[in-house]
């Protein structure tokens, strides 16, 4: 049995149905990988929902890690039997082995378990592109990342930290806010007992930050715009509390000349040697001791629903995996 986690309609985690699928050989450009676990990611509950609509029925998944079982005509940076990690396009990674195209795996350092390699990818590759792909960061200067005691956030903290960078991290609990201190958040704000806005100016003696980095949407968006100094860089990279709403551009002109972008990660991976290159970064980073993969919760692929309904509930730190 391939047992593999599928969609057949738009919805709640009850959506989500284990199915056995058959599994081919690779043809050229392609790898057959057997998955040891799969990462689960708030991307996959945007696509279950159909806030990023998929065409049904679709597998779910955006990231694991395994065993290269078969390699298609063409495929020279992987052979059979390396251990491999990816985040990538098409979904279907909630599976115990898949087809797929082969550009965007990875070969695996042997200090990096499977667990650890199913938990980083997006979300670290996430974090690399964020601080060195999108706008110039420098030793000294501050960010705010909301959500800091998330995957991407975890990873953050440290990240910015390796880099001499500043980083004001907000959560929603003392404990969580404490966490991301734990590993390298400069301050973290806990959004439900201060104004994350207030705090933000207070810390930084009312200059504001060079960027804000968030991934929490709608709830968050004013407040971080107000929370950049002038020509600072506002990076948009998710949709947690709902997508932003239209608003009017000449605001940006009006707080200081601000600068907006909406990256993916799946722009900035897109071309082969780039992804080789933003994961070997990543692979260095945790092989060298500098950020540790936080893995906070793990579910067996049975257990699917429950992984979703923890995430959407903010009831996770950390990364949450699936274990095949």
């Amino acid at each position: 049995m391939n047992k593999t986690v599928v969609v057949n309609e738009f919805g709640g985690s009850d959506k989500l149905q284990i199915m056995d699928m058959p599994v081919g050989d690779p043809a050229a450009g392609q790898v057959r990988i057997a998955h040891k676990a799969c990462g689960l990611n708030f991307i996959d509950v945007y696509q279950r929902t159909g806030l990023y609509p998929l065409s049904l029925p679709q597998a779910l998944g955006m990231e694991g890690a395994g065993v290269i079982e078969a390699v298609g005509e063409g495929v020279t940076h992987l052979k059979v039997g390396d251990r491999a990690a990816y985040a990538s396009m098409p979904p279907g990674s909630y599976c115990e082995r898949r087809v797929m195209p082969a550009a965007q795996v990875c070969l695996l350092p042997d200090g990096i378990s499977f667990e650890q390699g199913a938990a980083m990818m997006l979300q670290g590759m996430t974090v690399q592109y964020l601080f060195h792909r999108t706008t110039p960061l420098h030793a000294g200067d501050t960010v705010l990342f909301h959500a800091a005691a998330g995957g991407v956030g975890l990873i953050a903290c440290q990240w910015a930290k390796s880099e001499g960078i500043t980083l004001i991290g907000t959560a929603g609990t003392d404990d969580k806010c404490q966490l991301a201190v734990d590993y390298g958040a400069t301050h973290c704000i806990n959004y439900n007992t201060e104004h994350f806005e207030e705090k933000v100016k207070e810390l930084t003696g009312d200059k504001g930050v060079d960027v804000v980095m968030d991934s929490v949407g709608a709830s968050t968006f004013e407040g971080s715009l107000n929370s950049l100094k002038p020509l600072g860089m506002m990076i948009t990279f998710g949709n947690a509390s709902g997508p932003v709403p239209p608003f009017n551009l000449a605001q940006l002109g009006a707080k200081g000349s601000l600068k907006i972008t909406r990256p993916t990660l799946f722009t900035h991976i897109g071309n082969h040697d780039h992804c080789q290159e933003i994961a070997r970064h990543l692979f260095s980073k945790v092989t060298s001791g500098e950020v540790k993969i936080v893995i906070g919760q793990k579910f067996a692929l049975d257990d699917v629903k429950k992984a979703h309904d923890a995430l959407e509930g903010r009831a996770t730190t950390g990364s949450t995996i699936l274990t095949v």
